[in-house]
């Protein structure tokens, strides 16, 4: 990935924040209350790239199979490791959301 397109994921998710923040606001939410659940930027950048491989025909078909009713225990925490661990290895920038998210994953769903 090049810093360019870095820097655009970035603020994209910088805009898409915004927009969650300001509807939230409007909702009559407190931000005090939850602006320290939201995502970080690139946190949110990594779900994009999270998003974009799950419509790939090799992540999709292993995504199946994890969180399959009579796939196993821990199929699923796996799953999210290994894909969440190829974002990191491709994009070494986001490495620190990457295991950021990665410790709100489940080990059992």
């Amino acid at each position: 990935m090049t810093e360019t397109t870095l820097e655009r994921l970035r603020q994209d998710a910088r805009d898409e924040l915004a927009a969650l923040i300001e509807l939230r606001c409007r909702l009559g939410e407190d931000p005090w209350v939850f602006l320290p659940d939201l995502p970080s930027v690139d946190e949110q950048v990594v779900a994009t790239l999270r998003e974009d491989r799950l419509h790939s025909e090799r992540w999709r078909t292993i995504r199946a199979r994890a969180y399959h009713p009579a796939a196993r225990g821990g199929d699923i925490a796996k799953f999210e490791f290994e894909l969440l661990r190829e974002i990191a290895l491709e994009h070494p920038e986001l490495s620190s959301a990457v295991w950021s998210v990665l410790d709100r994953v489940p080990s059992r769903w």
